[in-house]
């Protein structure tokens, strides 16, 4: 088995999720050549498990001050490069094509009629989940910018759908978290607006990681540069989570049993949908905008609770490895039998057209 493995590399959850994967397929003898897409080459970091990678423009969003800046990304995003890699990507020697919402190795494997498998959390949202629409524009993108034949959606929660448990491997067994410590990531956020918001909270220790930041502390905010190895050790020492509302870092930090708030991007659909998930099932907390009265409450609120996910990377590998044949509803049924989830009452679905977000 030979697979074209394609990451969106815009945040650094897809490229965490891979992470997991390269080992999961190395296993099983799956030769694997991974394409990354969306980010500058510079900007990649700690890239080792993928060996000979293939980096690509790709496409991405641009954003100021936490919101989405539609105009820039449209005019932005090099479309005719785009269409050229796609047609120049050599696809005929994979026997598949994986997809973490990646646009060139989705296309270019549904225009050669190679099985295209897609693998994240977007994909999660093509089932009746608690979730923003958003525009026509919005849903068109969600439908169209990584097309699969058939895909495995991952999410915190089944919600009755064929969905799958996420994959986001922590070292439960290192969590040694400090009291009054909390690890901040906003990468969307500018910097002084995250000064502003956690400034008056002087008994509070704050870790910081910031595409913008050097290492360096001022008073009790401590801000570090991108490092994955800096980033979970320190995350392993905090007892809560500050972030924007994407999904492997709430992952991670539900399985620690960390408390979690979450800032999602404005204009940005999927993470206005983890916020609204996060809080429908007391997961965690949700603020529209950067709201220090909102961070007052949710420092002075109860720890969270452990949830205990199972290896769903290993078994979509075994999943992949024989060609994505078994039915998805099969193996989800199988992983999430294995987990452990806090005794909640079942979440109800709640109206799937929200604007603008329930958050504000």
């Amino acid at each position: 088995m030979k697979i074209l493995f394609g990451v969106q590399a815009t945040g650094n959850g897809h490229i965490t999720r891979a992470r997991a994967m390269a080992p999961a397929l190395e296993k099983l003898g799956v030769e694997v050549q991974y394409l990354f897409s969306g980010r500058k080459p510079s900007e990649l970091f700690d890239m080792e498990p993928f060996g000979d990678y293939i980096s690509k423009e790709g496409l991405t969003f641009f954003s100021r001050k936490g919101r989405v800046q539609l105009g820039d990304t449209l005019l932005r995003n090099n479309m005719y490069r785009l269409t050229q890699d796609v047609k120049e990507l050599d696809i005929e020697q994979f026997d598949l094509v994986v997809t973490d919402f990646e646009p060139i190795t989705a296309w270019a494997g549904k225009l050669a009629y190679k099985k295209v498998v897609g693998l994240g959390h977007q994909y999660a949202f093509y089932h009746p989940i608690p979730q923003v629409r958003g525009t026509i524009v919005d849903q068109f993108i969600l439908q169209n910018f990584a097309p699969a034949d058939v895909s495995a959606g991952l999410h915190w929660y089944h919600f009755d759908c064929p969905i799958m448990p996420p994959i986001a491997p922590v070292e439960t067994e290192a969590y040694r978290p400090v009291p009054g410590r909390i690890m901040v990531y906003l990468p969307f956020e500018s910097r002084a607006d995250i000064t502003k918001l956690l400034r008056r909270f002087k008994d509070t220790e704050f870790v910081l990681y910031h595409p913008k930041a050097a290492d360096y502390q001022k008073k009790n905010l401590r801000w570090n540069k991108p490092s994955r190895t800096g980033f979970q050790r320190d995350l392993l020492t905090c007892e809560g989570v500050i972030c924007n509302a994407g999904f492997e870092l709430a992952s991670e930090a539900l399985q620690l049993g960390m408390k979690v708030l979450v800032k999602p991007m404005d204009g940005q659909p999927e993470q206005q949908s983890n916020a609204l998930a996060l809080e429908q099932l007391g997961y965690g907390r949700g603020m529209s905008r950067l709201d220090p009265d909102t961070v007052e409450l949710w420092l002075n609120s109860p720890s969270g609770q452990k949830i205990v996910y199972p290896n769903t990377a290993e078994a979509i590998a075994e999943w992949i490895a024989d060609g994505a044949k078994r039915d998805v509803a099969e193996i989800s049924r199988e992983l999430w039998a294995q987990a452990l989830l806090p005794d909640i009452s079942e979440p109800g679905i709640p109206p799937v057209n929200r604007s603008p977000s329930p958050l504000d």
